[in-house]
């Protein structure tokens, strides 16, 4: 494998794919002060992409937006050869179609610089599966977004069977040092972390529309003004140990361990009928209201980065802690 760069040197970073996530990342990584260059094939690509980055500065503007950035400092190419010429780092975000992304990965592996590592957006495809086309297997790591990437911190790095642990160990770093949360997981597992978790939440909301059980507008709520407003401090996970009082998780688990057998949730996924597809649309259209794409787009940037802004304040008054690894 061919020594990488440092981290720091990182000047202009290619974004493979400019879609919501491709376009945010891209966003992102101007406010972060580089040069992008981006690759799509669809001549709208620099349209979409213009009206993303003006819809998202308004938000890195407050929070992470480098002095002298320059949203403008972006070109759209259709060769993706002319695409990572010269650059230091490949983010890609292609739709989620495996046959597409391999012949994709290929095609980077045979045009990128040797040294060069290339990350994929994947949502849920691993990078096993996804490299199988490719010769420089070793520099393939998936780096996981939240969306918005331009704004979510979140971002699960993991190689595949062919990845140097080296390749993953630059990506987490890059992450890191542009301001990212890192999760840097020990093997591959089907979703990730956090998207398994949301998943089973959107699987049991489902189920509960289609048996009548609760409207869109309820399963927002609950989650918004109830548990939703402890997870930001601590996850699930602490807010349960913390729900067990002085004992903790172990008393949790002792006295709630058996409602674990309850039918609280279900974990399979219900068909998706066009009964059960309209409702749910039919519920976020009502929910929405008059508001347009545009507006809840600055309505939800405008809330986390508030919450952004106030977890930041109190974790800064609190004592260093060690990084964990998923």
């Amino acid at each position: 494998m061919s020594r990488r760069g440092n981290v720091e040197d990182v000047r202009t970073i290619a974004c493979v794919g400019a879609g919501t996530i491709g376009g945010g990342w891209a966003a992102y990584f101007l406010a972060r002060g580089y040069t992008v260059k981006v690759w799509d094939p669809s001549p709208e690509a620099g349209e979409r992409l213009t009206r993303l980055i003006d819809n998202a500065w308004p938000a890195l503007r407050e929070l992470d937006l480098l002095d002298g950035a320059d949203k403008d400092a972006w070109t759209v190419h259709t060769d993706l050869a002319e695409a990572v010429e010269g650059v230091d780092f490949v983010q890609e975000s292609a739709p989620e179609d495996l046959e597409l992304k391999r012949r994709l990965f290929a095609d980077l592996d045979s045009v990128c610089a040797p040294d060069v590592v290339i990350a994929s957006s994947t949502s849920g495809y691993s990078m096993t599966e996804m490299a199988t086309e490719v010769t420089g297997g070793d520099r393939f790591v998936v780096g996981h977004p939240f969306n918005p990437p331009y704004l979510i911190p979140l971002v699960e790095v993991v190689g595949g069977e062919k990845t140097a642990p080296e390749a993953v160990t630059w990506a987490a770093d890059f992450y890191t040092f542009i301001g990212k949360s890192v999760i840097r997981m020990d093997r591959e597992v089907p979703g990730f972390i956090a998207n398994r978790l949301q998943e089973a939440l959107w699987r049991e909301a489902l189920h509960m529309i289609d048996n009548g059980e609760a409207t869109v507008d309820q399963i927002d709520r609950s989650i918004t003004d109830g548990p939703g407003l402890r997870w930001p401090f601590h996850g699930p996970m602490l807010t349960f140990h913390l729900a067990g009082g002085e004992g903790g998780m172990a008393h949790m688990l002792d006295h709630f361990g058996p409602s674990l057998k309850s039918p609280w949730t279900r974990l399979t996924a219900p068909e998706l009928t066009e009964q059960l597809r309209n409702a749910t649309v039919d519920g976020c259209q009502t929910a929405s209201g008059e508001r347009s794409h545009r507006d809840l787009v600055l309505e939800r940037d405008a809330g986390i980065v508030a919450l952004r802004k106030l977890t930041q304040s109190l974790t800064t008054k609190a004592p260093a802690q060690s990084d964990s690894v998923a």
